[in-house]
């Protein structure tokens, strides 16, 4: 069967046709378009997000038809692949929240839906992380240990190999070779939650880190103003930071000459998403944590000030990116798409609107004046999950 969709490609006068059924089979710039306000763009990736519409992807209990269900909301907000995350807990937890999505995706798959393809891959954040307050985050102390291959080993076993990106500070001793094993077998390292020395930053990128996690979060309050982790990882040409673009978790100064630092090139947008992101403001739990999701949107843990993920959604990051960022749309999208899919090697997934990638659309409305990306349909492998009234999976 095949799909075909028309709409303007941010940045350009083009208005572009595409004609594709798994995969983009045609891209063909009309020469007399009609007149149209809506977009087109590679569907968007978020490689980190935690939980979604009431769901905690930490729950080795979370069943996998609210699974489903939190990817139907999240396709709403044109995101077509990610990465659920699992943070910083015990052994037994970890695992046990690993072999739960594994499992979610194979049943899933097993009845060909979308929302199981939408499931990329796996992102283990911690549970190798500093364990001093600030860069250790809103992360449980009492799990944080150090780097241990062979527990990677049995998370492989659990996830069924999906494990994809994992989350590391430096600062281990045992940190460059845990990084040298795991990007042996393919796997991308993301330096965060640490406080390493400008040695160990190059130490572990020189056994193959690539990225930063939600660069400029999960710090001390209070940093050297000569040199920093956060210093030391702007200027490593060789990593690819992401961020968490709500306006809440990095001010606009720091996002611009973050921007700047790293290029957009190697900027990445993620939203860092915890259970309650699109859910009412009030009290939840994650695990055992206590949070509350406020009325400006922020996450804390319950009583504090110290923020607990967010509650972002990409559509709204990307806006948000434009507003705060001073960047292009087309660069926001950029940072949303192929950024992320090269970030964390996800292929078919690469080239953006080329023929032969996977055919993950999105389509939407661009209000320049508030700054704010509306969609209207997502595409996931040829097949519409959202469009207007209708959702189908």
């Amino acid at each position: 069967m095949t799909t075909i969709r028309t709409g303007k490609l941010a940045g350009t006068q083009s208005v572009l046709e595409v004609r594709c059924s798994s995969t983009i089979d045609l891209v063909d710039e009309l020469i007399a378009p009609t007149a149209t306000d809506e977009y087109i763009a590679p569907g968007f990736i978020d490689i980190q997000v935690n939980g979604f519409a009431g769901v905690d992807y930490n729950d080795p209990s979370a069943s996998h038809e609210s699974i489903r269900d939190s990817i139907r909301k999240m396709f709403t907000t044109g995101v077509t692949r990610f990465f659920p995350t699992v943070i910083t807990g015990s052994f037994e937890r970890i695992t046990g929240a690993l072999k739960n999505l594994a499992a979610a995706k194979a049943s899933l798959d097993e009845y060909a839906l979308p929302s199981a393809m939408a499931i990329e891959g796996f992102h283990v954040e911690g549970p190798h992380i500093s364990p001093e307050d600030g860069p250790r985050g809103a992360h449980p102390r009492e799990h944080v240990r150090p780097p241990d291959i062979e527990e990677f080993k049995r998370w492989q076993e659990a996830a069924g190999g999906l494990v994809k990106l994992v989350t590391v500070s430096p600062e281990w001793e045992e940190a460059p070779k845990y990084i040298e094993a795991l990007t042996g077998q393919g796997v991308v390292v993301s330096i965060g939650h640490t406080r390493a020395t400008p040695e160990q930053v190059e130490a572990a990128v020189d056994a193959g880190a690539t990225m930063s996690t939600h660069l400029g979060n999960g710090a001390h309050p209070v940093l050297p103003t000569k040199w920093s982790y956060i210093w030391s990882q702007l200027a490593e040409d060789r990593l690819t930071a992401s961020f968490i673009v709500d306006g809440i978790h990095i001010p606009a100064p720091f996002l611009k000459t973050a921007l700047r630092a790293k290029g957009l090139e190697h900027s990445v947008l993620i939203t860092d998403a915890v259970m309650p992101a699109m859910c009412a403001p009030g009290p939840y739990n994650l695990g055992q944590v206590e949070v509350d999701l406020h009325e400006d949107g922020s996450v804390r843990l319950r009583g504090g000030t110290r923020l607990a993920g967010s509650a972002l959604s990409m559509d709204r990051a990307i806006g948000m990116t434009v507003r705060l960022g001073g960047v292009s749309l087309r660069d926001a999208i950029t940072m949303a798409t192929t950024n992320a899919a090269r970030a964390g090697r996800i292929s078919g997934r690469q080239r953006g609107l080329n023929t032969g990638e996977r055919a993950d659309l999105v389509r939407y409305r661009w209000d320049d004046e508030a700054q704010k990306l509306t969609v209207l349909e997502t595409i996931v492998g040829g097949v519409s999950v959202y469009d207007a009234e209708i959702t189908t999976d």
